[in-house]
């Protein structure tokens, strides 16, 4: 009896993963900014509520992969959709020009569940002058940490500055509300619903430039194409703060002008009427719902990386950047958020 023994050839060579290449520009974002749909895919990344689940391992992790390669250190078997993860955990939890780990609730990703709570209780609890003052304070005291954590420029500001910024802030968004509501009262019920998004508008336009006041009085750090550092200036300040400020009140809103509306057909319906503990809960969800597209997409109405022509920047900043680097026409600034 013979056997035969066939035997097969099989190449088993392994592809191995080639070398991730140095010049993916991760100091900018994914996505062409130059564009509004680029900017939009951005800050939902990094709005993204699910970032503030993120443990201080996986952060610091990321931090480890991004500052490593941008000193030119490659992690053995990184891939390029792994570096951009990494890249957006990173910029969700660290500062862009301090490079510190931020305050969680000051977070961009936690501005979801936190505003859609205070929002929702805001919209729910309007009826009553200690409610409407508590519930402003608590606002407040929100956007002054997000004000703050997401300032731009890397100077430091001092505990009396916050402290004025704070109280000049709450201070305003009270006296706004309050006047507000004895001015509605004998308005029909659903104007009454508007008062706490105007209170929160006025209040934008307080505690944003109060909490970032240092900027417009020494400036903001303006860099040239390539990043290199031209100096500080007042008027790109006035200009980031600006479209801060629209883009915070475009934020509030959605989540603030739609559900009142909803709540107030609701309210007349047997459902609300038979369970008025259900209230809350409905109005908290409209907000939320709200400003999953409402964060990002505002956010997204200015490029993070904002521009001004140098011949807009103040007389002797203008002339430092002249003499210092003749061919430069446009200035660049990271705006805040």
């Amino acid at each position: 009896m013979s056997v035969t023994i066939c035997v097969y050839r099989c190449d088993c060579t392994t592809t191995m993963p080639e070398d991730l290449p140095f010049n993916i520009n991760i100091k900018e974002p994914r996505w062409d900014q130059s564009t509004f749909e680029g900017r939009a895919r951005h800050f939902f990344m990094v709005t993204d509520p699910r970032n503030i689940l993120l443990g201080p391992k996986v952060l610091d992790e990321a931090k480890t992969i991004i500052v490593n390669y941008r000193n030119g250190v490659r992690q053995p078997g990184l891939t390029e959709d792994q570096l951009w993860k990494a890249k957006y955990i990173y910029d969700s939890a660290f500062h862009p020009d301090t490079g510190e780990k931020m305050v969680l609730i000051g977070r961009m990703s936690a501005q979801v569940p936190m505003n859609m709570t205070i929002t929702g209780c805001m919209l729910t609890f309007y009826r009553t002058t200690p409610a409407v003052v508590f519930w402003q304070w608590i606002n407040q005291s929100f956007n002054a940490i997000v004000n703050y954590t997401n300032r731009s420029g890397d100077a430091p500001i001092t505990n009396s500055q916050l402290a004025t910024a704070y109280v000049s802030a709450t201070t305003g968004a009270v006296v706004t509300a309050l006047g507000l509501k004895s001015l509605t009262q004998r308005l029909p019920s659903l104007i009454g619903r508007f008062v706490p998004f105007a209170a929160v508008a006025a209040a934008n336009c307080i505690n944003i430039p109060l909490m970032r006041q240092r900027e417009l009085k020494f400036g903001i750090p303006i860099t040239d194409e390539n990043g290199n550092r031209l100096g500080e200036s007042t008027k790109a300040a006035q200009q980031a703060i600006a479209q801060v400020v629209v883009s915070r009140i475009g934020m509030a809103a959605p989540a603030m002008a739609i559900p009142p509306v909803i709540m107030n057909i609701l309210e007349k319906r047997a459902f609300l009427k038979r369970y008025p503990w259900m209230n809350a809960p409905l109005q908290v969800g409209l907000v939320g719902f709200c400003l999953v597209f409402a964060t990002p997409l505002c956010c997204a109405l200015f490029p993070q990386k904002s521009s001004m022509k140098v011949s807009s920047l103040e007389p002797e900043v203008r002339d430092h950047i002249l003499t210092k680097s003749p061919g430069t026409e446009i200035v660049y600034f990271n705006k805040g958020l």
